[in-house]
């Protein structure tokens, strides 16, 4: 009985884990960059509040590696994120069965249950200020529900940049 608790419990942090890939300029001295802005511009696919989630939540995670926020960064912040509909798996399946001998016949078809989700692919970019070339970049892929409440984004925002300020910055192999 314990195993099933955790096999459950499993299978619910699996279904709504964010997923991020980083990728990075293996040239550039990530010890360098000690301040950072964020493009004037930042947020496209984004609605202003998210923005501000975003920018906040960037802000504090980069200040506790060290960094601060500078109008004269050693590199710039860009955030744009892509949506499109999530495909509603989550049914209740309904049927109607007959037979007898032989023969049996049968009708089914599900309802959906649930909010509907959206995939949000959210792509966090570092460009270094001098040269104005990418230097390193977190993309996190996750589902949101269409009508999630304030508090609700706060948290998953808050989530998604912890889990994308893992990676920077990135630990080079020798």
């Amino acid at each position: 009985m314990k195993q099933l608790k955790y096999f459950f419990l499993l299978i619910l942090v699996s279904c709504s884990s964010t997923k991020v890939v980083y990728d990075y300029d293996s040239k550039a001295d990530f010890t360098a960059y000690k301040t950072f802005n964020f493009f004037e511009d930042a947020g496209e696919g984004l609605n202003e509040l998210d923005v501000k989630r975003i920018k906040n939540e960037l802000k504090k995670g980069l200040e506790l590696q060290g960094m601060s926020l500078s109008e004269a960064p050693s590199f710039f912040i860009n955030i744009i994120a892509k949506e499109s509909r999530a495909l509603n798996r989550n049914t209740i399946g309904v049927g109607i069965g007959s037979g007898g001998g032989n023969i049996g016949v049968g009708i089914s078809g599900g309802i959906p249950i649930g909010s509907r989700k959206i995939n949000q692919e959210l792509f966090i970019d570092f460009v270094e200020s001098k040269k104005n070339e990418l230097i390193w970049q977190g993309v996190a892929n996750s589902e949101i529900k269409e009508k999630m409440n304030t508090e609700n984004r706060n948290i998953h925002y808050k989530k998604i940049i912890t889990e994308v300020l893992i990676g920077y910055p990135p630990k080079k192999k020798k």
